[in-house]
């Protein structure tokens, strides 16, 4: 990388030079990278199958899928408005959590719990459709936990907790369900193609550090229900993803790159 540097070209290409380094000095190496980078102002193009260095050090970011492109967005966008469930999947640790979901009428009925079909989906669908539902980890909340006006924003509903891992300044909860065969075999060949083991039949919750929650405990969550996706399962597609939103983030993304650049020729 240093000999590739002081050539000072237009461009540079890196294709995954962090990727024999061991966790501590990857992340260390990540940020050098990072501030490198915005000093010289130059193009870089960086290729990574790590999506924390694609979400940590790219200010748009391409996902790849068997060689054809997926989306080509922010990374913020990409976290907040995936176009279908590859990139929802890869996108996100923990990733994205995925549930069956049923249309009845106007209304989905998931693990746990049954919430109204979002208006965004509602001319996609049609009664007793199966569909993917996706929330990430920080969607979710210990509903004891929470204050009385976030409390009526979303939905409460109660589960078991079959695993607890707390990590001293955050902490996640597993709460296994059951699913539909069609959905599990669509997590798993996901899972399969992502390289990880975590597409599973459970949810991931993250929940606050100070939260009391026991294993093989019955617990009172909170979830976040406006920021639900909802995906067909035989093409992936997201059906609920807000085209406002993302030109927003996008318009945002353009306004931080003219100010970078703008420092850099001062």
């Amino acid at each position: 990388m240093g000999r590739a540097i002081v050539r000072q070209v237009n461009a540079f290409l890196f294709d995954e030079p962090l990727s024999n380094l061991d966790a501590k000095l990857r992340g260390q190496m990540r940020t050098e990278i990072s501030r490198m980078q915005r000093r010289l102002g130059t193009t870089t193009v960086y290729v990574t199958h790590d999506q924390t260095e694609a979400m940590t050090l790219g200010d748009r970011v391409a996902v790849l899928r068997r060689g054809y492109l997926q989306q080509v967005a922010s990374p913020r966008e990409l976290y907040e408005q995936p176009v279908n469930m590859f990139v929802a999947g890869f996108i996100g640790s923990p990733p994205m959590n995925f549930m069956p979901a049923v249309v009845t009428g106007d209304r989905l009925k998931l693990p746990f719990l049954e919430v109204g079909l979002p208006s965004s989906a509602a001319g996609q669908v049609s009664d007793g459709q199966l569909l993917i539902a996706g929330m990430r980890p920080d969607h979710f909340e210990d509903a004891r936990l929470l204050d009385p006006v976030k409390r009526e924003r979303g939905a409460i509903f109660r589960a078991r907790v079959d695993v607890t891992e707390w990590l001293g300044d955050s902490q996640y909860a597993y709460l296994p369900f059951e699913s539909n065969p069609e959905v599990a075999k669509q997590l798993a060949d996901l899972a399969a193609e992502l390289d990880s083991e975590a597409l599973r039949t459970q949810l991931i919750i993250s929940i606050d550090a100070m939260s009391r929650l026991r294993e093989n405990h019955e617990g009172e969550f909170w979830a976040d229900t406006d920021r639900m996706h909802l995906f067909d399962p035989k093409t992936g597609i997201n059906l609920t993803r807000d085209e406002a939103a993302a030109a927003d983030l996008a318009s945002l993304e353009q306004e931080e790159l003219a100010d970078r650049r703008g420092e850099l020729a001062k």
